[in-house]
C-alpha cells in the first residue's frame, strides 16, 4: 500500500498542474478572441479623412482607417514580400496637394517589379500602420536595386521624402494594377487553442502513465 501512495501522489498532482495548464490556456484564448475581434471592429471602422491627421502617433493612429485623396507620383520602395509565391510590397508616394505619404498599394509578382505605374490621381481606402518587421537580422536596404526587406516607416519616409505615414490600401480607385494586402487581425498570433490541446493531452499521458506504473507494481507486488 506504502508503494503506491507516493506514485499517485506524484500523478494526481502533475495530471492536476497539466489541466490546469490546459484550462489557463483556454481562458486565454477566450482573452485574445476578444482582443482580436476589437482590433477587426477597428480596423473595419467608418474611415476617416487622412487629412485630418495632423500627426503621426504610432500607438494612438495605427490601425486608424483612413481615406486619402491625391496624385501617385510614380516614386516606389519594393519590399521583399510573398503572396502565391514571391514578390514584393510596392509604398508608393500620394501627394495629397498638401503633403506626401506613403501608401502600401499591395503586391506584385517579381516580374512586375519593373513595371512602371505612372503618375494617378486615386482614391485610397486603408489604414495607419507602423509593422514592427525590422530587427538586428534585417539585411539593409538594397538602394541601387530598390529591394527592401522590411517596411520600416522612418527609413522608407527619408528615402521617399515624405512624412512618416503608411496607409496600407484596402481599395484604390482607380486600380493602379497591384493586388492590396489590407490589414487585418490575421497577422497577429493566437495559438492558445494548440497549447491547450497539447497541456491536455500531456495531462491524459500523465494519466495514463500513471495507471500503468501503479498497475505493473501491484501485479509484481503479487
Amino acid at each position: 500500500m506504502r508503494r503506491t501512495i507516493l506514485p499517485l501522489l506524484m500523478g494526481l498532482m502533475g495530471c492536476a498542474i497539466l489541466l490546469g495548464l490546459g484550462v489557463w490556456q483556454v481562458q486565454r484564448l477566450s482573452w485574445k478572441t476578444a482582443i482580436l475581434a476589437d482590433l477587426d471592429s477597428r480596423i473595419l471602422a467608418a474611415p476617416v479623412p487622412l487629412s485630418g491627421v495632423s500627426s503621426a502617433d504610432p500607438q494612438a493612429q495605427r490601425y486608424l482607417p483612413v481615406v486619402a485623396q491625391g496624385r501617385l507620383t510614380g516614386e516606389e520602395i519594393h519590399v521583399l514580400s510573398a503572396a502565391d509565391g514571391p514578390g514584393f510590397r510596392v509604398i508608393g508616394v500620394l501627394d495629397t496637394g498638401g503633403r506626401r505619404v506613403m501608401i502600401d498599394l499591395g503586391f506584385v509578382p517579381l516580374e512586375a517589379k519593373e513595371r512602371g505605374r505612372a503618375a494617378l490621381d486615386v482614391m485610397v481606402t486603408g489604414n495607419l500602420h507602423w509593422p514592427q518587421e525590422a530587427d538586428e537580422w534585417t539585411p539593409p536596404a538594397d538602394t541601387a536595386a530598390n529591394i527592401w526587406y522590411a517596411r520600416d516607416v522612418g527609413p522608407m519616409a527619408a528615402a521617399l521624402g515624405t512624412r512618416p505615414l503608411l496607409v496600407v490600401a484596402r481599395r484604390i480607385s482607380p486600380s493602379v494594377g497591384t493586388i492590396p494586402m489590407p490589414l487585418d487581425s490575421g497577422a497577429v498570433p493566437n495559438d492558445h487553442l494548440g497549447y491547450a490541446i497539447t497541456w491536455f493531452s500531456l495531462a491524459a499521458v500523465w494519466a495514463v502513465m500513471t495507471g500503468f506504473f501503479l498497475w505493473r507494481g501491484r501485479r509484481a507486488a503479487s
